[in-house]
């Protein structure tokens, strides 16, 4: 018998929210049981925007309810969220949806709560008009953030709070970097478009196409030759700052799934190790690398903690994405909003300094750092670079620009949404001859 849908959707969206899973490692243990495209693409969508809305929604329906059903029965509550979802952001129509809803309580084995899940999304038809504003009148509940993270954002980007939630809650672009080693960009674009899809040249990244949803990468032209890889236009910025050449040592640490790596390679002849302290997170390097026709040493190691893989030849380069809250990337990964906490964030701040003060000394004299995050919250990103500056006299803070996004104090923020990329934060660290 064929899976409901969206009775899959439910059961996977309680587990985000209220368990702690995360979006990937449910949709990639779901997804196998449905065999049609379509039926996948709506799961993904459904456990998407579940999330990326879950805080909105999930308190609208306590205010449908009489009795709460998060406890006592999170999948059903989980499938009210989603009947609003598919309402008010897919915008199916309205009787299709709310049919479709009520079916999945049958695939659910909760038959007799059809008729409630029924009467409360026929509820909030009624009452919409009053109740989506009862919703926008709450900071919390209109964009669907937590209360910390929007304080957070008022308090370091007081002008471009409002701009960066919104930017979190809408749909990003499917942006690829072409493997200059396997393809040419104007080569692959033709490609693309050939096949029938909508693909543009990015207008300031030299390796960067955009397509304007989503699609199965796997079918795209050329995914099986290495031609290209997935990359967001901010993260592709780290391969511009580290200013190679061929013939030097590069090291790039925190390094899973490879991304970065792959593109610097891709960039120069260079000697590249992949610095990465799990396992399986190291394994995702080597697939990437493989896929793409690539070789660098992979390393299995603590970035915090040289001493146990350093043999202590100094790099020219070194790279550090640091581990981070994420903040930046909200509207790819929309389930770190109900993850992360603001307790979170000071650990994650002494992980940061410990990396960098660690890495410093690896690097060679005229060497060049690029410190890098996936964060907006100034704490993780020019506060922990600036202190490194502070404590070691030979490093040096060149400025830079980029076409998009502002000045911190030290180094650049690309805001969510700013040139259509997520967020990240850069910094460049010169070592003094």
């Amino acid at each position: 018998m064929k899976p409901d849908t969206r009775a899959l959707a439910a059961k996977g969206l309680a587990e985000i929210a209220l368990r702690g899973a995360s979006l990937r490692d449910v949709m990639a243990r779901q997804a196998p049981q449905l065999h049609d495209p379509r039926d996948r693409a709506l799961l993904m969508a459904l456990l998407s925007e579940g999330a990326r809305w879950w805080l909105r929604f999930d308190a609208a329906i306590d205010g449908l309810l009489e009795k709460s059903l998060r406890h006592k029965d999170p999948a059903i509550h989980a499938l009210l969220v989603l009947g609003l979802v598919q309402l008010e952001i897919l915008q199916l129509q309205d009787y299709a949806a709310v049919a479709a809803t009520v079916e999945a309580v049958r695939a659910l084995k909760r038959p007799a709560l059809a008729g409630l899940v029924n009467a409360v999304l026929r509820r909030w038809q009624r009452e919409r008009e009053a109740r989506l504003a009862a919703l926008d009148a709450r900071p919390a509940t209109r964009h669907a953030h937590p209360t910390w993270l929007a304080d957070a954002l008022r308090r370091d980007w007081p002008a471009q709070a409002d701009a960066v939630m919104a930017a979190d809650n809408g749909e990003p672009p499917l942006m690829l970097r072409v493997n200059r080693t396997r393809s040419d960009r104007d080569a692959l674009l033709a490609q693309l478009q050939t096949a029938g899809h909508a693909a543009t040249l990015h207008p300031w990244l030299a390796d960067a196409l955009v397509l304007p949803h989503s699609t199965d990468v796997t079918r795209l032209p050329g995914f099986e030759e290495g031609a290209f890889a997935v990359q967001d236009g901010a993260a592709q910025v780290a391969a511009d700052l580290a200013d190679l050449g061929d013939g030097l040592r590069v090291l790039d640490a925190c390094a899973a799934p490879g991304g970065k790596a792959c593109h610097l390679l891709e960039r120069a002849r260079i000697e590249l190790t992949a610095l990465e302290s799990d396992a399986g997170r190291a394994e995702r390097i080597r697939q990437n690398l493989m896929r793409l026709r690539l070789d660098a040493k992979i390393v299995i190691g603590d970035a915090g903690a040289p001493a146990g893989w350093w043999r202590h030849q100094p790099f020219d380069r070194i790279l550090i994405d640091a581990p981070c809250s994420a903040t930046g990337v909200l509207r790819r990964r929309p389930d770190v909003r109900l993850h992360r906490r603001e307790s979170d964030i000071a650990a994650m701040v002494a992980q940061q300094r410990r990396i960098l003060s660690a890495l410093w000394p690896l690097l060679a004299p005229g060497g060049r750092l690029v410190y890098i995050t996936c964060s907006v919250l100034r704490a993780e990103n020019e506060a922990v670079v600036a202190e490194l500056l502070a404590a070691e006299p030979d490093a040096q803070a060149p400025a830079f620009t980029l076409p998009v996004g502002q000045p911190a104090t030290v180094g650049w923020q690309i805001l969510p949404g700013d040139g259509d990329l997520d967020g990240m934060y850069y910094a460049v660290l010169q070592k003094r001859r």
